[in-house]
């Protein structure tokens, strides 16, 4: 069974920092490409960004670049988000995805963790 489990979220005000974090288990993580998506509120759930199975290609949505980084430690079967300049647009829930293709059509999500950036 896959398992996907978020952790790292928080309150943040404008300009910081936060780092997230993915736990996967129940399928061979370095196999396949990872990705994360948010759904702020009331609003549709939209893809983030997405790396590669060795992590040599990254990618990002407009809203995101040069802001976030994603990267992956496949020994540890984990998956991280970086994000900086955190602007009160990026308030929402982060869900850890397996297999999205720049999509939310992914194969597998987690539960999220909350982001909230306000003063």
């Amino acid at each position: 069974e896959v398992q996907l489990v978020e952790s790292g979220g928080g309150l943040v005000q404008p300009g910081g920092s936060l780092r997230l974090s993915c736990a996967a288990s129940g399928f061979t993580f370095r196999s396949y490409s990872m990705g994360w998506l948010r759904q702020p509120p009331g609003k549709e759930l939209e893809w983030v960004s997405d790396i590669s199975q060795l992590g040599g290609v990254t990618y990002y949505a407009d809203s995101v670049k040069g802001r976030f980084t994603i990267d992956r430690d496949n020994a540890n079967n984990m998956m991280y988000l970086q994000l900086n300049s955190l602007k009160p647009e990026d308030t929402a829930m982060y869900y850890c995805a397996k297999s999205c293709a720049h999509s939310v059509r992914c194969a597998d999500r987690g539960q999220g963790t909350q982001v909230t950036v306000s003063s």
